[in-house]
């Protein structure tokens, strides 16, 4: 078993590499190419481990989106991302338990509940990637990202509720009420509480290796010390995951240049693996079917993975426009979306690897000892529905976006304000140059290297608004001591300047990401040995 997996794993970043190479959709590749090898007996007895999506897959998948996301652009579209993550999430478990409920005869209410829960959370992992490379607008991305960093939560706390009643533990509406509150608010008082510590380990370690190896197991601490206290695991890696993403400029440069690397590479290889096993798991899925009518597989599938997709659609456009209609706060505050970006965001709907997880978590037995009504069919329905999703939308989905024209002009926004920034930035590394010369100490500094600083801040302040960015021009070779002291007092004023800019909503934390990048390689640079 252990070798099938490496297989797996190994596979899984080959397909990855390859889609890359020829800029196709990875999880679309992965998942067909699952679905094909699936039949090739030294991956037919391969089963998707729940524990091991759920303890070992989604935390650290989990912190590298929190560390990518901008904790101030989700709090300045909290009301959307709500709506998609908190309300979605449930009228989704409702309906479609509803559907289930009256097509699939041996589902009880609660079994069927679970199977809403188990399919109502999107996977926007594909549809993000989808719309980074086609350069969707970015209030679009954050919604999407917001979406699947939070909605997780909101269907697994559904799902426990609804198992419960399913293999009979005692179960009421106010009890139920009482452990999703449970774990929405243990999750976000543990993510704070765990994230703050780790923050002030981190900080005062001084050691970038020691920092990273930190931030590598911090995920899966945090997310089982929230489930061990009842609380929301996902919650609480995304709450920590936010706050270090937002304390990352403060860092010291090195830990922020080892961390890309490192959580670009692990996002990679779990992504890819994910996505694989999910078409690996056909021939399991089909073993769940004997004795299941042809009838009610198929009537079943069409309506359960239609349900799914109309909820979505008229869940997103109805709340894109009735609270505009009738809040003239919200008009004001608010862009309108377009009628196609809003269903651009209806049609990123695909589902993934923690829905079949959790459906694969799904006990044989209720309480009593006897079969759980309807675990078959919750099997196969998940499978039909992470399935149809991930062709239909992914195979759909970026032809849509260049078909409707949904593109934003982010690139030529961010870089406007990348070059104003620039400018700021430019004029206090000078202003910090000329107090440093003025101060005695350094006032025989040779005017050579004050001269060569000088003209290295002027050629950053105009090449922003040439390029937009900073050229890899070398500035001469062995610089002395002094240069290289006084660049790097320069390089903290311009990175303070740029941090004041994106606390203050000038630029976007994605802007401030890229330009403290170049910041860190040059600080990199100077302080080689």
């Amino acid at each position: 078993m252990q070798g099938s997996l490496l297989a797996v794993l190994v596979l899984s970043v080959l397909l990855a590499a390859l889609a890359r190479r020829f800029n196709a959709s990875a999880p679309l590749a992965l998942v067909v190419a699952g679905l094909a090898v699936s039949t090739i007996p030294v991956f037919e007895d391969i089963e998707l481990d729940p524990e091991l999506v759920l303890y070992v897959l989604l935390p650290p998948l989990l912190w590298s989106a929190g560390l990518e996301s901008s904790y101030l652009n989700l709090k300045r579209n909290i009301r959307p991302i709500s709506l998609l993550a908190v309300g979605l999430p449930l009228v989704t478990t409702f309906a479609v338990g509803f559907v289930a409920f009256h097509t699939v005869p041996e589902l009880t209410v609660a079994a069927a509940l679970t199977l809403g829960a188990i399919v109502a959370p999107p996977d926007a992992v594909s549809a993000t990637a989808v719309g980074r490379r086609l350069g969707l607008p970015r209030r679009v991305m954050t919604l999407l990202g917001g979406e699947s960093l939070l909605n997780d939560a909101t269907a697994l706390t559904a799902y426990k509720v609804a198992l419960a009643a399913a293999i009979g533990s005692a179960a009421t509406w106010g009890k139920g009420l009482g452990t999703f509150a449970l774990a929405a608010g243990g999750g976000v008082v543990i993510g704070v509480a765990l994230g703050a510590v780790i923050a002030l380990i981190r900080y005062r370690l001084r050691d970038p290796l020691v920092e990273s190896a930190l931030g590598l197991v911090a995920p899966f601490v945090i997310y089982l010390t929230a489930e061990e206290a009842h609380g929301s695991g996902v919650l609480a890696v995304v709450v920590a995951a936010l706050m270090l993403g937002q304390l990352s400029p403060h860092a010291g440069y090195e830990t922020r240049l080892q961390d890309q690397a490192v959580w670009k590479a692990v996002q990679l290889l779990l992504e890819s693996f994910a996505f694989l096993m999910i078409g690996l798991q056909l021939p399991t899925v089909i073993g769940e079917l004997a004795g299941i009518s042809a009838s009610v597989i198929f009537a079943s599938s069409a309506a359960v993975l239609a349900t799914v997709i109309v909820v979505r659609i008229v869940w997103v456009y109805t709340f894109a426009y009735l609270p505009r209609m009738l809040s003239p706060r919200i008009r004001e505050r608010e862009p309108a979306p377009t009628v196609a970006q809003v269903f651009v965001v209806a049609w990123a709907g695909m589902r993934g690897v923690v829905s079949l997880a959790a459906a694969f978590a799904v006990p044989m037995t209720t309480l009593s000892g006897a079969p759980l009504p309807g675990r078959p069919h919750i099997v196969f329905l998940t499978f039909v529905v992470v399935i149809g999703t991930l062709l239909l939308h992914g195979l759909t989905l970026p032809w849509l976006i260049r078909r409707l024209g949904v593109q934003g002009d982010d690139a030529r926004t961010d870089a406007i304000a990348a070059a104003a920034a620039q400018e700021k930035a430019a004029t206090a590394a000078a202003d910090r140059l000329d107090e440093l010369l003025a101060d005695p100490e350094t006032a025989e500094v040779h005017e050579r290297a004050a001269d060569v600083l000088r003209a290295w801040n002027t050629r950053r302040r105009n090449s922003a608004w040439e390029r937009l960015g900073r050229t890899e021009e070398e500035i001469g070779e062995s610089p002395t001591a002094a240069f290289r002291r006084l660049r790097l007092e320069m390089l903290a004023a311009e990175r303070k300047a740029f941090i004041a800019e994106r606390d203050s909503g000038n630029i976007d934390d994605e802007v401030l990401r890229s330009v403290l990048h170049g910041l860190d390689l040059e600080e990199a640079t100077l302080n080689r040995t």
